[in-house]
């Protein structure tokens, strides 16, 4: 139940700030070219709203399996060998995350004691800087959650039709349509 609301509320989340993004990109750009006049402050918020996206949407890219790997050597090698890999893959993902999120924190709490501001929205910097604690946080988990995965199951989590196209693929379907 936990992950599934999880997983709603990160897709949530991404869609609505590539939403506000777009929305106000296009606001402004209108009212500009209609109007001779916009907000001063539309480019720092969209900004803002696709440094949130991103950060967010590599987390579900991890969860969904979507993010470009290499992987050939992975997919040449077989039972023990293959293990240790995609475990010390996954394993220095969510250690690399988690030390993000870990000095992304502590920037935050620098930031908060700086009282600095954004300089058209005039937003506390600390409130922008939460996207790198939260979403590589959430980055980290989502290794974590793929870690615990393939280690109970052995299976990693597939992006659908298009993991299949691995090295020699389109070959094996030469093959087939002979």
């Amino acid at each position: 139940m936990f992950h599934r609301i999880l997983d709603r509320l990160e897709e949530w989340l991404i869609l609505s700030f590539m939403a506000a993004a777009t929305l106000v990109t296009f606001v402004s750009v209108a009212m500009r070219y209609m109007f001779g006049t916009g907000f001063t402050w539309a480019t720092e918020l969209t900004i803002y709203l696709f440094i949130w996206m991103a950060k967010f949407g590599a987390a579900y890219g991890v969860r969904t399996g979507i993010h470009v790997g290499v992987d050939y050597v992975v997919n040449k090698v077989e039972g023990a060998k293959k293990r240790f890999l995609v475990t010390t893959g996954l394993f220095l993902g969510m250690f690399f995350t988690g030390v993000i999120a870990f000095f992304g924190a502590r920037w935050v709490i620098f930031m908060h004691g700086t009282g600095q501001v954004s300089p058209d929205l005039e937003w506390p910097m600390w409130i922008i800087y939460l996207a790198i604690p939260f979403g590589s946080g959430l980055m980290c988990y989502r290794f974590f959650q793929a870690l615990t995965k393939f280690l109970r199951h052995g299976e990693t989590t597939s992006a659908g039709p298009t993991a299949e196209l691995r090295e020699g693929a389109l070959d094996n379907l030469k093959e087939q349509a002979k």
